[in-house]
């Protein structure tokens, strides 16, 4: 285990302190199995009541299960799900949609992570042949996978459209909470145009535990045979639910996306104007992409922890020739991410940078 600050992923943090105090009083005494107990009622109740959800909450224990479980709610067997390229649905859950559900993903490239109604409408050619996969979903991630987030307005056009199409809109809410807090919004105002979502615990200071929050009650009737038959409904449901409990208590979840979202702003700003670094999206979340000259990668990760992203054919600084390829980085931070953390990492790029360049 590193004595430094991971910033490679918000998934790296432990446990908030009031979640593992949640799960300890949880643990006192006996309750009744499979999410008929107190804590399941109350957490299911407080989620459902924020997001104004008609079809209910229901717990899980991790995304990549609320992703697929979301999207097998809306999907026959010969229809597909529309999603941009590099969705986590699509790029790192194994391909798990398209063996649990056997649906086929429709991408579309979407360089800031966001999907719109004209990148949509590009993949609903050849409806009502029989020789093609049907869209029927769309599949959106809030806050995205390059920390973008959709504007309320985007979000609006999009489920407009997705309604006069006839598809439904399924959002992957791994980070919502660090969206709700870059928009200074509610919860409910990121789901009044979706059918159906999920709201990410584990990277904000919970413990393997997600919940899918189910807005269209037409889909809910199917909720609790295909969360059992997809091996996700926990016999002690009490410890996954007694998780929120704790990060609704006092809007914990809110403050906790607040605090990851300013110490990844304060990153951001720490290496602007670095040789040999730019920042590749905007810092709208809790996620720094910057593209770094590549020799600059290696020096860094000897002590520090974080992850390329992808190779960018364009300058770290703007410069032109062989030399001109950068890589992407991402830097994750996370609710127990500390302004020290940040400005000793700050200060390790920038000398990175100085040897490079001196």
């Amino acid at each position: 285990m590193t004595t430094r600050k991971s910033f490679g992923s918000d998934n790296h943090a432990g446990a908030h302190p009031a979640v593992l105090g949640a799960l300890a009083a949880a643990s006192q005494g006996d309750a009744t199995a499979y999410g008929d107990d107190p804590w399941t009622a109350r957490a299911a109740a407080r989620l459902a009541d924020a997001f104004g959800a008609g079809g209910g909450v229901f717990f899980v224990f991790t995304g990549t299960a609320a992703n697929v479980l979301g999207i097998s709610l809306m999907l026959r067997p010969y229809e597909a799900v529309i999603c941009a390229e590099g969705a986590h649905l699509n790029v790192d859950e194994c391909g798990a949609a398209e063996r649990i559900v056997g649906c086929k993903l429709l991408t579309v490239p979407a360089d800031d992570g966001k999907l719109t109604p004209e990148l949509v409408a590009t993949r609903l050619g050849g409806r009502g042949d029989e020789h093609r996969a049907q869209p029927r979903a769309v599949a959106i991630t809030q806050a995205t996978e390059v920390g973008t987030c959709y504007t309320l307005d985007e979000l609006r056009r999009l489920g407009e459209f997705c309604r006069a199409s006839g598809l439904l809109l399924f959002l992957d809410g791994a980070r919502l909470a660090n969206a709700a807090a870059s928009l200074g919004c509610s919860l409910s105002d990121l789901s009044a145009n979706v059918d159906v979502l999920s709201f990410g615990g584990t990277k904000n200071g919970a413990m393997g535990a997600e919940a899918l929050v189910v807005m269209n009650s037409s889909l809910a009737g199917a909720v609790p045979f295909q969360r059992k038959q997809q091996m996700q409904l926990a016999s002690k449901t009490r410890y996954l639910a007694a998780q929120f409990g704790a990060l609704l208590e006092d809007e914990l979840w809110l403050r906790n996306a607040q605090h990851a979202n300013a110490m990844a702003r304060r990153l951001a700003d720490g290496v602007d104007g670095v040789p040999g670094v730019r920042l590749r999206h905007p810092v709208e979340s809790n996620g720094v992409f910057a593209a770094l000259d590549p020799a600059l990668v290696e020096p860094l990760q000897r002590e520090w922890n974080f992850y390329v992203w992808e190779s960018d054919g364009h300058a770290a600084d703007g410069a032109e020739g062989p030399s001109s390829r950068a890589s992407v980085v991402r830097w994750m931070t996370a609710f127990d991410t500390t302004e020290d953390d940040v400005d000793a990492f700050v200060a390790a790029i920038r000398a990175a940078a100085g040897a490079l360049t001196g």
